[in-house]
């Protein structure tokens, strides 16, 4: 079991490499602190981990603080205690030395996801749900570009966004608001053509890979990865089938440019157009 997991792994950093030395010349580049600030620490086992929204990022944050010693458990970690709590260190709060040691010596690894299924998990979480953030920031910016004869309602509190306004805003070179980390490119995120990853895991094979993972960094055995749904766990996960629900509601041109707008993720990390 384990050698196949591990040709695997050698067969997706090919890929990585290969797209890399293809499509960038960038290999000479000086990695800067804006590169690795997406990079979470864990000193204790000597893992770098590469935070990609929507790819069991929540999870692999409750990995890293049991790692740490931070819990006993990652069942008793909230969701708030994740993301606000500040218990993981970031690389970017090293000094140079500090940054440039951890990324020669320890176990630097990342996780993604097909990247359509990826961006309709982010637009149903930050869009369908209350939201004091994405709904006044993004939505508020995307109606009032984006909807004809949109109401007074809608403008004032951002809530409502359909999944085709949406597409409009990620696809406007002259986008309203910014980019966001949720819906950014991996490519972006996690500069994978600057820093040399050891270890890619995909969502779709998460419980192996992750559990595969914790192996090769001699994990504590009783901690495996946990299979919960962070948020609004009631509702089902974004899967395939979902995804093409959502798609379908666009144009077949704007299909073609958000594959387009991905295309990098597509081809480094060897998914299959849909």
């Amino acid at each position: 079991k384990w050698k196949s997991l591990y040709q695997i792994q050698g067969e997706r950093k090919r890929i990585m490499r290969e797209t890399c030395s293809k499509y960038k010349s960038n290999n000479r580049r000086i990695i800067t602190p804006y590169h690795v600030s997406r990079i979470f620490v864990e000193d204790k086992y000597r893992v770098l981990y590469c935070e990609v929204p929507k790819a069991g990022c929540s999870n692999w944050k409750r990995v890293l603080m049991v790692l740490n010693g931070l819990a006993s458990s990652t069942k008793d970690i909230q969701h708030n205690t994740v993301h606000y709590g500040n218990y993981l260190k970031r690389l970017d709060g090293f000094d140079h030395k500090g940054i440039y040691h951890r990324l020669s010596t320890y176990t630097k690894m990342l996780f993604i996801r097909e990247p359509f299924e990826k961006l309709v998990s982010a637009f149903r979480d930050k869009f369908e749900h209350p939201n004091n953030y994405y709904h006044p920031v993004f939505g508020k910016a995307i109606i009032a570009r984006y909807r004809v004869n949109a109401t007074k309602e809608a403008l004032r509190t951002g809530s409502g966004v359909k999944f085709k306004e949406f597409i409009q805003y990620l696809l406007d070179v002259h986008r309203p608001v910014g980019m966001d980390i949720h819906w950014d490119h991996v490519n972006r995120l996690c500069s994978p053509c600057l820093i040399d990853y050891d270890f890619v895991g995909k969502f779709e094979s998460m419980e192996e890979d992750a559990n595969f993972f914790l192996h090769l960094i001699g994990a504590p055995q009783n901690l495996t990865f946990p299979k919960f749904k962070d948020r609004h766990s009631n509702e089902e996960r974004t899967t395939t089938k979902i995804t093409q629900q959502y798609f379908a509601q666009l144009s077949p041109s704007q299909r073609q440019q958000s594959y387009d707008f991905y295309y990098m993720d597509y081809l480094m990390f060897n998914y299959s157009k849909p």
